[in-house]
């Protein structure tokens, strides 16, 4: 089960983007995440005429490493870490380590 999974608000902890919240877009494989509005770059894009698409600068989101983010905790308004535990029926859920709080209730 992943601790951090598409469409979960987090909070970056380190780099340049330090600070920022912003929402999961996708998963890159394991342990990389694209969140949206964080570790944006200017990349250069040549036209291609048989799509329509112009050439020029684009700014995209690139892909940021799951151990630079932790979720965010609505109730205390910080970053918080999370776990994972099993419920009475078997089911597993995440749940906050600051209060316990499930996250998907």
């Amino acid at each position: 089960m992943n601790k951090i999974r598409k469409g979960d608000e987090v909070v970056v902890l380190t780099g340049k983007d330090r600070g920022r919240r912003g929402v999961v877009l996708s998963r890159v494989g394991d342990e990389r995440l694209v969140v949206e509005g964080v570790n944006r770059v200017k990349k250069h894009v040549r036209p291609n005429p048989l799509k329509g698409e112009v050439g020029g600068i684009v700014e995209k989101e690139m892909s940021i490493h799951i151990s630079n983010v932790a979720l965010f905790n609505p109730a205390s308004q910080q970053a918080d870490r999370v776990g994972i535990k099993v419920l009475e029926d078997g089911r597993k859920a995440r749940f906050f380590k600051s209060n316990g709080e499930l996250v998907d209730a």
